[in-house]
């Protein structure tokens, strides 16, 4: 199986180009609404201020995505200033974007008086099949692939020359990393819907942080594969970043659990 992408741009209208990267993260956010809005009836838990903070969520998301990435890319921002918007060209950090969407959230939650684990975990729950859809914009723009390979392995994405980095300039063809986390995202939503949210109910804020975790540990997994990863010499950023989140998120599910543990006491 061959990826071909058919290129960045879904429909052209007139001056304006509508963008599949654009298109694919609408279209997480769209199934990502669903989602909670069936939890909230599930768990007797008003859908409308949840879908509410999960917009402010995912603006803040996408806000914090951007400045995280030209940050870490500042040499090339900061001579070229007016590219630091055009979020149509790629370059979202998603660690970035769970730091803003989080910080966001919680605001949101203190002014309108919504409870923070229970919205972060019906929340967290429904990201990562968001993540998972919106992993496909990378598809579309030729970026967050991983190692070559050959044409005979089973699974592959083809990357145009123009989008190749140079010292795999004569490959043709490299690992569809974007399929793999997008396949991770998948199994990640479906674990926490039907396995980790039911259980842990009586552990508010943990199946949120089991989301962490878990996204964490695809991110360690597939990374390594990765040759457009934002590096530091030669560290991988977002791996020390996936390994921090991973460290904080486990902190936090022992305390979770023995806060509660303390309280039935």
């Amino acid at each position: 199986m061959t990826f071909y992408s058919p290129g960045s741009v879904f429909l052209h209208f007139g001056p304006l180009n509508i963008r599949y990267y654009g298109l694919m993260y609408l279209l997480g956010f769209l199934f990502v609404t669903m989602v909670i809005r069936r939890l909230g009836k599930t768990y007797n838990v008003p859908a409308d201020p949840l879908i509410n903070c999960a917009l402010v969520c995912f603006l803040a998301g996408i806000v914090g995505g951007r400045i995280y990435y030209c940050l870490l890319n500042l040499p090339h921002f900061a001579n070229n200033i007016l590219e630091i918007p055009a979020i149509w060209h790629g370059g979202m950090s998603i660690h970035g974007g769970i730091i803003g969407s989080t910080i966001a959230g919680i605001i949101y939650c203190k002014v309108k008086n919504l409870s923070i684990p229970i919205a972060a975990d019906l929340i967290g729950t429904a990201v990562p099949l968001g993540q998972a859809i919106g992993r496909w914009g990378n598809f579309f723009n030729n970026e967050l692939f991983g190692l070559p390979v050959s044409a005979n392995f089973p699974i592959k994405q083809y990357i145009p020359p123009e989008m190749r980095p140079e010292h795999y300039a004569a490959c043709d063809f490299f690992h569809p990393a974007f399929l793999y986390e997008s396949a991770w995202d998948l199994g990640l939503f479906l674990l926490l819907y039907f396995f980790v949210l039911p259980r842990s109910r009586k552990y508010p804020g943990i199946t949120f942080f089991i989301y962490i975790a878990g996204y964490s540990v695809g991110r360690i997994l597939i990374e390594p594969l990765r040759v457009d990863s934002i590096m530091l010499g030669d560290i991988q950023i977002p791996l020390i970043a996936s390994w921090l989140f991973l460290l904080a998120s486990i902190i936090m599910i022992a305390f979770l659990r023995l806060k509660t543990k303390q309280q039935k006491v």
